[in-house]
């Protein structure tokens, strides 16, 4: 088998240092940002001598304009700080509900798995290996339910300080957009990176320190070690749910509410300080957008991590306790945080960004850098970490897999996301011909465009599922399950990078906000546009990313479940799995009618709010009185709460109800069918949404002559879009991005009981 180069010390020191490394750097990327004063008197001189391509010496727009510098900051700061709050005391009272919803969901993982051996404390015989014995079901209740909270709360963590960080930041791009795009570029882009490389750490980080101490308990037992383990996946996607869901009805009912009264019926331009449900609308970018985007890749991190860890216990790496080749996912992880490091680097300090044209092209660089110098690291640690060859479970046999092998599985993954991540962006960016065509469709109204807008996203699902399935199938040929969860590992290998960039969307979308709000000229309104667009068609890659890192994850805890759960086939042509697999692809549609109906019912509200300030204040349309903000973001804060419950039980008691009721088989079949479908549907939906949006972005921008010929704001083709966007924004941000979590969190769930579903479950059938 031969033996690796890098030893178990190194291992033990490898893998902290990094996530420590990861850590060290955001909060030096997070004191960069600081620099930039949001307090007046600051603000005309920066401290800093620093007359280099980031110094803070230039001179302001503002000044040469002769406007009150002062007062323009002075709003800034007015403004993010009410950004800010309504945030905070969402999450706050999310969090509430959803604590509540940890302890009694931790209380039965507890109950479920504790009663597979009767809550008896003797060892019993192994599940792969009955020669052995192994810990206790009892243990592996206790312990489940521990790695379950532990995910859980960095799951929450994760989206509560992506969104500190994000209202941190809005106003300071705004304040650095006086002084040119690039400068305004760069505090958006170090405060994305903030949040990446928190994340990325906290979640290595937490789960390392996790396996070591339930290794003082399970000692030998790796298989019992690392079963437990999973319940940290689950605790991490189970809040992402609530995050996704509930940050997503939050941003989008307000988002509704605010362009269907301000922009299409009282013709006034977005992001108006006059609109009651503007401060709702920037609020739900960072609940949404941020916090519920930080919660659900942190889901996707926890879950592959997890997936390939139990099947690795139960291969060679676990049977002879090579603690260095078991780490396997975790180096992977560890070295993307270095390499997310050395890109993030290239778009802040190494090139200068000085026209518009180039915002682009910077964050798409970011994908191919991150991508070419991860595929390096992953062959030094597949090098120097694993054996030349070794085995891994499949289905009840050991397949003999070689090291080179396992290096083109990870490899697969990376390169199928940077695929899908192309393509998500030529069907999205106003760069390229499919937007284009749907921004022309509006010039017969609203209809064509909608017509058009759902062709291109049923058309854009081809090629990443074609990248999908080419990963899948060559990464189990090569390493079973195990090579299917890597793949997953590699597509999420550059998280931070991806995080980055996916949160330097919404941060600059509130900069944009806060612009206007504040009154700053057209000028800078137009560099933070342009950011704006840019971040459009970023958030639309990382959803991508998200969607395919799902399927794989989840295709990967398939695995792991039907070897859990001792399915030796999943046969289609039995009654049991084919009526699990039409009623599990029926689920994301289930889902997204819940979760669409829960944002149209909120926006109804808010639109009625928005309209009645506007009729019953006066002088509100005149700029005289202040509308109202406050009752609109109640509005949105009561409805997401309320709302997010129905399909989040429906999502949570599903593998639950078919465990018990209809046994492993059926539930086999229920996940297959989840996983094809809302696949499917998720990325259309994203897609769909994505090119609206920017179709309508780019009629206002006017930026070539056919652009002009549709334009300007408020022509008729220009209302058609903003009707198109306003279908696609549940699209894109609520229904889209929450079906991958519906995927990953039943399979993660199915794993969790599977030992309870194999003893006790299919009661109906029992009868």
């Amino acid at each position: 088998m031969g033996s690796a180069l890098l030893s178990d010390l190194g291992t033990e020191i490898v893998i902290p240092v990094c996530a420590v490394i990861g850590i060290v750097f955001s909060l030096v990327q997070w004191f960069l940002v600081s620099r930039v004063k949001v307090s007046p008197e600051h603000a005309a001189s920066p401290p800093s001598s620093n007359n280099g391509k980031n110094g803070y010496n230039d001179f302001l727009i503002e000044e040469e304009e002769g406007i009150n510098d002062h007062n323009v900051v002075a709003k800034c700061a007015e403004i993010q700080n009410a950004i800010s709050e309504g945030a905070t005391s969402f999450l706050f009272t999310e969090y509430q509900y959803v604590g509540i919803f940890m302890v009694v969901f931790a209380i039965l993982i507890f109950l479920f798995l504790g009663s597979v051996e009767g809550f008896s404390t003797r060892s019993q015989p192994c599940t792969y290996d009955k020669e052995k014995l192994c810990k206790p079901a009892l243990a592996t209740a206790i312990f489940s339910t521990i790695s379950f909270v532990l995910g859980a709360i960095t799951s929450v963590l994760s989206g509560f300080l992506g969104m500190k960080i994000a209202t941190y930041a809005n106003a300071r791009t705004t304040l650095e957009a006086r002084k040119g795009v690039g400068k305004a570029f760069i505090i958006a882009f170090r405060s994305g990176a903030v949040m990446g490389f928190l994340l990325a750490a906290n979640g290595l980080l937490v789960l390392y320190i996790t396996i070591n101490l339930f290794k003082l308990y399970y000692g030998e037992d790796w298989e019992g070690l690392f079963e437990a383990i999973t319940g940290y996946g689950l605790g991490g996607s189970s809040m992402a749910l609530f995050g996704r869901v509930g940050g997503g009805i939050y941003t989008k009912a307000a988002d509704v509410g605010a362009d269907l009264v301000g922009k299409v019926e009282r013709n006034i331009p977005e992001d108006d300080p006059r609109n009651p449900a503007v401060i709702a609308d920037n609020v739900g970018d960072n609940v949404g957008d941020i916090a519920g985007m930080g919660s659900d890749l942190f889901g996707s991190y926890a879950e592959s991590s997890c997936a390939a860890l139990v099947v690795a216990s139960i291969s060679s790496f676990g049977l002879t306790h090579d603690f260095t080749a078991m780490c396997f996912p975790l180096l992977i992880s560890s070295v993307g945080i270095l390499v997310c490091l050395i890109t993030t680097l290239f778009a802040t300090d190494f090139f200068e960004i000085k026209a518009v044209k180039e915002i682009e092209p910077a964050l798409k660089n970011q994908l191919i850098i991150s991508t070419v110098l991860m595929t390096v690291g992953i062959a030094i640690v597949t090098w120097t970490c694993l054996p030349s060859s070794f085995t891994i479970f499949n289905f009840g046999t050991q397949k003999v897999v070689k090291n080179w092998q396992l290096f083109l599985c990870v490899c697969v993954g990376l390169w199928a996301g940077l695929i899908i991540g192309f393509v998500t962006e030529y069907y999205t960016s106003n760069a390229y011909s499919p937007v284009q065509d749907v921004a022309d469709s509006c010039r017969t109204g609203a209809a064509t465009n909608v017509i058009f807008g759902l062709a291109l996203g049923y058309k854009s699902v081809i090629i990443p599922i074609f990248a999908i399935a080419i990963s899948i199938f060559v990464s189990f040929t090569f390493a079973a399950m195990y090579g299917i969860a890597v793949a997953a590992l590699g597509m999420l290998s550059t998280i931070a990078t991806g995080l980055a960039i996916d949160a330097y969307g919404p941060i600059s979308d509130n900069a944009g906000g806060i612009a206007e709000m504040a009154g700053m000229s057209h000028r800078i309104r137009e560099r933070t546009d342009a950011l704006d667009a840019a971040g459009n068609t970023t958030a639309a890659i990382g959803k991508g990313f998200a969607i395919g890192s799902a399927a794989l994850v989840s295709l990967a805890l398939f695995g792991a479940f039907v070897s859990r759960a001792e399915i030796s086939t999943v046969d289609v042509l039995t009654p049991k799995v084919f009526i699990g697999l039409i009623v599990g692809a029926m689920l994301p549609y289930w889902f997204s009618a819940m979760t669409m109906k829960s944002v149209g019912s909120a926006a109804l509200k808010m639109v009625e709010e928005v309209r009645r300030q506007f009729d019953t204040i006066p002088g509100l349309m005149e700029g005289l009185a202040k509308p109202d903000y406050a009752t609109c973001v109640k509005i949105s804060t009561d409805a997401s709460i309320k709302e997010m419950i129905p399909p989040g039980a429906l999502v949570m008691l599903t593998p639950l109800i078919v465990g018990i009721f209809f046994g492993v088989e059926t539930l086999s079949g229920v996940l297959a069918g989840s996983l094809v479908s809302g696949v499917q549907i998720a990325i259309s939906a994203s897609n769909t949404g994505g090119a609206w949006d920017n179709a309508k972005k780019y009629i206002e921008a006017g930026a070539s002559e056919h652009a002009r010929t549709l334009g300007p704001k408020g022509s008729e083709p220009h209302k058609a879009a903003v009707i198109g966007d306003t279908i696609g924004d549940p699209l894109k941000d609520t229904s889209g991005p929450s079906l991958n979590i519906l995927i990953k969190l039943m399979a993660v769930e199915s794993l969790v009981f599977a030992p309870f579903f194999a003893t006790h479950g299919g009661l109906l059938f029992k009868i």
